[in-house]
């Protein structure tokens, strides 16, 4: 991360700079598309999306890491462990783990409250004993943890204008979700879980076993159809909350939401054969989109003040 990014947000000590560091090459690493439209954040608020961003994947590294040796149990007390220490490190305002020194700073400065990541850390346990939903109502309790929460986390740093970008950003979050689940149906399936609703698989005449087949048929076209619907619904519910950001956050939640949301699209491209190949959303594209962003974006910094979080406690 440059340092004009960290002096951009206040962060001058060494050893946040460095945990901030290793959030950034997180979300590098594994969030190429959330890492690139976080580029098109003004300096001030970048390294504050990379802690969230950091804080979640190295949750979700713990879970679906599948050359650990760990058991389920194992990995489920290791999150447990992980998450109580930063909650207890949260509340009283610093932390010594790598990760989460740069999360507990975040959180100070722009007043997130810990109830977004309580249920994100439940959520993430879920994965560890859950295997399928019964219906969508079961699933939403996860998505509204392991999505929902970071949207609103999120919200936070972005600047909210009004509350209902709050609603915004949880329906964006779980159309996000929603969209990878309907791509990584297979990827899913490897690890042990579904997440299509069970009584949704009923209603086109599908069971769990037909679909670990891994074989496109009618039917799994119609549930794939009827999946990516309801993505198109939550994005277009979500779209107008977008205005209620502070001005220098939307091209960034704008480019987000077309490229994660396009993943659909993609889908569709490819004829909805997700179990021999993964949709992606071309080179081309994210270009495109990055670049009409990128013009946006300069033109709201130079419009609009940029809201800056609190100085270093």
């Amino acid at each position: 991360m440059s340092r004009r990014e960290l002096r951009a947000a206040g962060v001058t000590d060494p050893a946040l700079m460095a945990s901030y560091e290793a959030c950034r090459r997180l979300n590098s690493a594994h969030g190429k598309t959330y890492y690139l439209a976080t580029k098109l954040l003004p300096a001030a608020k970048r390294p504050y999306v990379h802690a969230l961003y950091g804080f979640a994947r190295y949750a979700d590294e713990i879970v679906d890491d599948l050359a650990s040796p760990l058991t389920q149990r194992d990995k489920a007390e290791r999150l447990q462990g992980w998450g109580e220490a930063f909650l207890v490190d949260a509340r009283k305002g610093s932390s010594d783990d790598l990760i989460c020194r740069a999360v507990v700073d975040t959180v100070q400065r722009w007043d997130i409250p810990l109830e977004h990541f309580e249920v994100f850390l439940a959520s993430m346990t879920m994965d560890l004993s859950v295997t399928e939903y019964a219906t969508f109502e079961d699933l939403e309790v996860y998505v509204n943890g392991s999505a929902a929460a970071i949207g609103l986390q999120m919200v936070h740093v972005l600047g909210a204008l009004a509350p209902q970008a709050f609603d915004a950003a949880r329906q964006l979050g779980v159309a996000f979700q929603l969209a990878n689940f309907v791509r990584d149906v297979g990827e899913d399936l490897d690890r042990g879980r579904l997440y299509l609703p069970i009584d949704e698989l009923a209603r086109f005449g599908l069971t769990r076993a037909d679909l670990e087949r891994r074989v496109v048929d009618e039917r799994v076209v119609d549930l794939l159809r009827f999946q990516i619907a309801r993505v198109r619904r939550l994005e277009a519910a979500a779209r107008p909350g977008i205005d209620l950001l502070e001005p220098a956050s939307r091209p960034c939640i704008d480019a987000a939401r077309e490229l994660y949301c396009g993943i659909v699209e993609e889908v569709e491209a490819i004829d909805y054969q997700v179990f021999a190949r993964r949709a992606r959303v071309p080179a081309r594209r994210r270009a495109t989109v990055a670049g009409s962003a990128w013009l946006d974006a300069v033109r709201a910094r130079r419009s609009a003040p940029v809201r800056r979080p609190k100085t270093q406690p």
